[in-house]
């Protein structure tokens, strides 16, 4: 566990719980605590979903800046990767994760939520790439996941001008999923999450390989990814669980195994 990141696991849900008061800002540490986080939630068996979540205030309001300005070009050289790769990790989770936001998503802390597969958001919160205003650009996956996300020109306006998103135009352009009342945010996402817990575990992992490798791809490149991760959950006994149930039962009375 580390001094600011911990994993807590409760009923099939790990959260990823940021706490370095009073913004959650993202220095090294921090970075470094999140991906150890990201790798324990990937190991453990006894995690099914994942929420990312900063606490009742504030999911994390950016980069450390007060860190990140005494760094010169060589060292961000050599810090950069370890940046984009702690926001990665997240990423890479082969379960669903959800990123509850309360307060401020900004810069390094939008990234994070960039990097998760839903993000639901409190009704007064405000998400943004505001990296412009210092005089840099998003450095650990903005400008490539929030194109990808709501799309080329929309990202370019909303890093080129460096202004926050509110809730509700963030559910409009697709960068929110969810938005509830701020009192709201956890049970909401916890409620979310458990959906996932008693799902096919192994049929989980391989939609999303499928959706964010085949992203990553031309489309026969993704349509080959697909087929080949189709084809493996035939190895699992889960498929074998949920055909015969459908067959016997009808859909969707299946009891998984996660195996």
């Amino acid at each position: 566990m580390g001094e600011f990141v911990r994993l807590e696991v409760e009923d099939g849900v790990g959260t990823i719980r940021l706490d370095r008061p009073k913004m959650n800002a993202l220095n090294v540490q921090v970075q470094e605590e999140i991906r150890e986080a990201a790798a324990e939630a990937t190991s453990r068996t006894d995690v099914k979903a994942v929420i990312v979540y900063g606490g009742e205030r504030v999911f994390a309001a950016g980069a450390d800046i007060k860190e990140m300005q005494t760094m010169s070009y060589t060292d961000m050289v050599e810090r950069s990767a370890p940046l984009m790769s702690s926001i990665t990790s997240v990423a890479r989770i082969p379960k669903p994760v959800i990123a509850a936001i309360t307060g401020y998503a900004l810069g390094g802390g939008c990234e994070l939520a960039l990097a998760c597969d839903f993000r639901l958001v409190a009704d007064d919160a405000k998400l943004g790439q505001p990296e412009i205003l210092l005089g840099i650009i998003p450095g650990a996956g903005g400008t490539q996941r929030l194109s990808r996300l709501v799309g080329a020109s929309r990202a370019k306006e909303i890093i080129f001008s460096g202004r926050f998103v509110d809730a509700q135009e963030a559910l409009a352009i697709g960068l929110a999923d969810k938005v509830v009342p701020a009192a709201d945010v956890y049970t909401a996402a916890r409620e979310w999450a458990g959906s996932f817990v008693g799902a096919a575990s192994y049929a989980v992992r391989a939609a999303k390989e499928a959706i964010d490798r085949g992203l990553e791809v031309d489309l026969e490149s993704g349509l080959e990814i697909e087929r080949m991760l189709f084809a493996s959950l035939f190895a699992t006994k889960d498929r074998e669980i949920g055909m015969s149930s459908f067959v016997e039962h009808g859909p969707g009375k299946a009891q998984f195994e996660g195996r």
